[in-house]
């Protein structure tokens, strides 16, 4: 049998390097953070050398840059989606756009829910908000401007009042990510705490926007 050679991959040979050692990564910040993680410890999460990490990631902070743009690129895709089919709901009435206003937070929960190492991540940089900030403008601000311009536009068309839009986008991403942590204690409840949590976002944005559609 011939030898490994030095940066082939040990294990997951059917994935691209690159996204196996991205997903151990994200795995390990999430976490632990920043500080306590090494390059040797992603390249043996991904079962490659550390050789192969360098190669294809950089240094350490280039690879938790990556970390971080790969999660925004998913989260982007579906909120970009969801967020256009919104818009195109601006014409039909203040009923309309709170039930699309509820899938596009619908979609955001789910994507968190299905994903909680992105809530994990973020909060483990936000414990040091003064390191690593350019993150929060090249990764997060682009979504927070995405739904606030979607709420500024649909209260422009009168069919909703909204004077602060980036505040109300603020409360909602924290609600969630709160909610994703606390679904983690929730243990054989889960299903009880989703319920609930759609139904309060619902009821939130009812309350802040009309009341309730049928």
């Amino acid at each position: 049998m011939p030898r490994r050679r030095p940066g082939r991959p040990r294990r997951e040979e059917t994935r691209p390097t690159r996204e196996v050692v991205l997903t151990a990564a994200t795995a390990l910040f999430a976490r632990r953070g920043f500080d306590a993680v090494g390059l040797r410890e992603v390249a043996a999460a991904a079962g490659v050398d550390v050789a192969t990490v360098s190669h294809h990631m950089g240094t350490k902070a280039q690879l938790y840059d990556a970390c971080f743009a790969r999660v925004f690129a998913a989260e982007r895709e579906v909120l970009e989606a969801a967020a256009g089919r919104a818009r195109t709901a601006l014409d039909g009435g203040p009923a309309e756009v709170r039930r699309a206003l509820h899938e596009l937070v619908d979609v955001f929960v789910d994507f968190l829910e299905d994903r909680p190492e992105t809530t994990a991540l973020w909060l483990r940089r936000w414990l040091e908000p003064q390191r690593h900030a350019e993150l929060d403008e090249s990764y997060a601000a682009p979504l927070y401007r995405l739904v606030a311009d979607l709420l500024t536009a649909a209260a422009t068309s009168g069919a909703l009042v909204e004077p602060t839009p980036h505040v109300t986008v603020r409360s909602l991403v924290w609600a969630v990510h709160g909610h994703v942590v606390a679904l983690a204690a929730a243990g054989g409840s889960q299903a009880r705490e989703r319920r609930e949590f759609r139904a309060f976002v619902h009821r939130f944005l009812d309350g802040l926007y009309g009341s309730a559609t049928p």
